[in-house]
């Protein structure tokens, strides 16, 4: 579960639009690093154990270096379908984000390309709403404003269901893993919210992220 509070940067991807061989290189590396992270806190060491910290470190320098490998490979658009060229496809996404604008988040910006949605959006769950639930595996909680997990299920579903109608196909439409990161602060927030709507100027689609249609931040 994220943060109570927090604003959110969520990237979801067309299924098979990163090659296969690539996506085991990453999970490959990912698992080690995981695994060596929970290793040193199995010796527990202080969470400010310069062993500790370096691990983490290295696992968030990961993180930073794959975001961008995936960002270019997405960018290029030549490996799995490209749907969301498609002005019908992407309007059916831009719709859902706006319609839970309000109900389970508050929508800050989105831009939709032609494989990828990047979005930045603060669900309304907070600590207040949290309920402490003891169960035989430990404590958990649970909250009637849905976490980052339903939200994208319930998007990604929705979406997945009226695409592949309009498509007249069947299958999987939408990659299961999203990739989501916590906005720390305002200057994050407006490094971020630039980056999303930047992002088919960078690609070399318009000169100005206004003249994408597909772009939208909250004024």
């Amino acid at each position: 579960m994220h943060p109570p509070g927090a604003t959110l940067f969520v990237t979801f991807r067309l299924a098979d639009s990163i090659p296969k061989a690539t996506i085991r290189i990453y999970q490959a590396k990912k698992d080690w690093l995981t695994a060596e992270e929970g290793r040193l806190k199995k010796l527990r060491l202080g969470g400010d154990s310069p062993e500790l910290i370096a691990q983490q470190e290295r696992l968030r320098q990961f993180h930073r270096e794959w975001f961008k490998k995936f960002e270019d490979i997405l960018d290029a658009a030549k490996c799995g379908p490209t749907w969301l060229k498609a002005d019908e496809i992407a309007a059916i996404v831009a719709d859902a984000l706006h319609w839970r604008d309000g109900k389970v988040y508050r929508l800050d910006a989105y831009c939709i390309m032609s494989n990828h949605v990047h979005v930045v959006f603060a669900p309304y769950l907070t600590e207040k709403d949290l309920r402490p639930i003891q169960t035989e595996n430990g404590l958990r909680y649970e909250s009637e404003e849905p976490p980052l997990d339903v939200i994208m299920h319930s998007l990604k579903s929705w979406t997945a269901n009226q695409a592949n109608a309009l498509l007249n196909r069947s299958g999987e439409f939408w990659q299961h893993e999203s990739y989501d990161h916590v906005v720390r602060n305002d200057e994050e927030f407006d490094r971020i919210v630039n980056y999303v709507l930047q992002n088919p100027v960078k690609a070399g689609l318009v000169n100005h992220w206004q003249e994408w249609r597909w772009s939208w931040k909250r004024e």
